[in-house]
């Protein structure tokens, strides 16, 4: 099993940046492909970015792309976030998760952070 705590968020003006951080305890992060996904108010949650074990391979969803940009140490057992070019309609809370397969489906996540706040001011 993993813990995950999400940091990092908080109030951005629109067209600025915030890196989102992912730490990892209990297992290790190797072992997991991650992913981040986003939950405005009344909305669903939605699939933001991917990347596979070794970091090799980042998935992004549309929205995002030329954006955002996923990373991982797996040394430091983390996971990041790197978001550009913020919008007002980027705001909501942001989870990262650990799954067992190649996925962006939010159901095929086993364990999921707690969630971290961002808030873009237009």
């Amino acid at each position: 099993q993993v813990q995950l705590v999400e940091s990092g968020g908080g109030l951005v003006q629109a067209g600025g940046s915030l890196r989102l951080s992912c730490a990892a305890s209990g297992r290790t992060l190797s072992s997991y492909f991650m992913g981040w996904f986003r939950q405005a108010p009344g909305k669903e949650r939605e699939f933001v970015a991917a990347i596979s074990w070794s970091g090799g391979r980042s998935y992004y969803a549309d929205s995002v792309k030329g954006r955002f940009t996923i990373s991982r140490d797996n040394a430091k057992n983390a996971v990041y976030l790197q978001m550009s070019s913020l919008k007002s309609e980027d705001t909501a809370v942001y989870y990262c998760a650990a799954a067992k397969k190649t996925t962006t489906s939010s159901t095929d996540y086993d364990y999921w952070g707690q969630g971290t706040q961002v808030t873009v001011s237009s």
